[in-house]
């Protein structure tokens, strides 16, 4: 029986290979010094959730407040145009992903591409008398593939938090 070949000064690994000089025993990246306790991670990590969970109230309040003020305008005017009910639409949505993202804990990417749709949809709406005609196209062709992502990701169940 042959005795383990080794380097002058090595000695084998955990694993049961040679270790070489300069060897970490497999360890990935840096050594970046002792990792956090238990405890401190809860803690990070439940602090950072609770962060989230504020923004995300906030961003609905906010939401909320906005969608206020333009019904008082609407009714203050008496006047409702399509880019207030195209506005109206983009508030639902902001509430919709928020509440989604609040309840499952995890993003759905339709949300947002229906948000940039109907944002897109809305720009060319109220500025398409004062657009070129090549923007026009160049913000239709955006808003058609966008289309087709959310028709991808939904097609996939791709869209859905899982």
């Amino acid at each position: 029986m042959t005795a383990p070949r080794s380097v002058a000064g090595a000695s084998a690994g955990a694993d049961g290979r040679d270790a070489q000089p300069g060897d970490d025993g497999g360890a990935i990246g840096p050594d970046l010094g002792p990792h956090p306790s238990g405890i401190e991670m809860r803690l990070v990590v439940g602090s950072l959730h609770l962060l989230e969970r504020l923004f995300l109230i906030l961003v609905a309040l906010m939401t909320v407040g906005a969608a206020w003020q333009l019904l008082g305008q609407m009714w203050t005017t008496g006047l409702v145009e399509l880019a207030d009910i195209l506005l109206m639409f983009l508030f639902t949505e902001v509430l919709a992903m928020t509440a989604v993202f609040y309840s499952a804990r995890k993003a759905s990417f339709i949300y947002p591409i229906f948000i940039a749709i109907t944002a897109l949809a809305r720009l060319v709406v109220l500025q398409s008398k004062d657009m070129a005609p090549e923007n026009i196209v160049f913000e239709a062709s955006a808003i058609l593939l966008l289309c087709i992502s959310a028709g991808i990701l939904g097609r996939w169940g791709l869209a859905r938090p899982r």
